[in-house]
């Protein structure tokens, strides 16, 4: 996989298009500035969450004993389902809690919504397998791509309207199902050759 590839199936993952109008709406009473302000503290405690995962990856998976192919089917199967979410949204719980008009802090902007169980799955699956300087360097542009669209949140908004964005939002999680049917089948593929088949 080579930089823009992987940089685009992290930027899929992230789901910011998804994701921007929940954060819009834990923002609403704040002003641009401030809200602009709060989005680039929250991206970036993401962005430092990822290279924590990725940098802890290898570690992990040797005391948890796992198998690469064993990481790769199972970060198949947890990508399948969040495509299945963003393709059948269901944000009721995030509307419900975003009543609190205090700042945001980490939860849920930076953790889950941004830096969610389906970009650490797949950071960790490529933590043996990429270069840590390729791998940062698509981080940065898929982190650079997401803050992007959450800044111009309002404005994609007022041009896309509802629709445009759930078309976007479905589009992205339909191209995130061909990258987690592939890297279930690799993992499958990986345990056939290791076995024997």
């Amino acid at each position: 996989m080579d930089l823009l590839s992987l940089a685009f199936a992290l930027f899929v993952v992230i789901d910011s298009l998804g994701n921007m109008p929940i954060c819009l709406h834990f923002l609403k009473g704040f002003s641009n500035k401030k809200r602009h302000k709060i989005l680039i503290r929250e991206m970036l405690v993401a962005l430092a969450f990822f290279i924590f995962f990725y940098f802890i990856g290898p570690s992990f998976l040797k005391l948890l004993k796992l198998d690469f192919y064993t990481v790769q089917i199972s970060g198949g199967i947890i990508l399948f389902l969040i495509a299945l979410k963003m393709i059948f949204p269901n944000r009721k719980d995030f509307q419900m809690s975003s009543k609190d008009s205090k700042e945001p802090l980490i939860v849920p902007i930076a953790i889950p919504l941004t830096a969610g169980p389906g970009a650490f799955a797949m950071i960790i699956l490529y933590s043996n397998q990429i270069p840590w300087h390729m791998m940062l360097g698509a981080l940065s542009l898929a982190w650079f791509a997401s803050l992007l669209v959450m800044l111009s949140g309002p404005f994609l908004i007022k041009i896309l309207k509802d629709k445009g964005l759930m078309a976007l939002a479905r589009l992205m999680g339909l191209i995130l199902i061909l990258i987690a049917t592939q890297m279930f089948l690799n993992g499958i593929s990986i345990y056939l050759k290791s076995n024997g088949h």
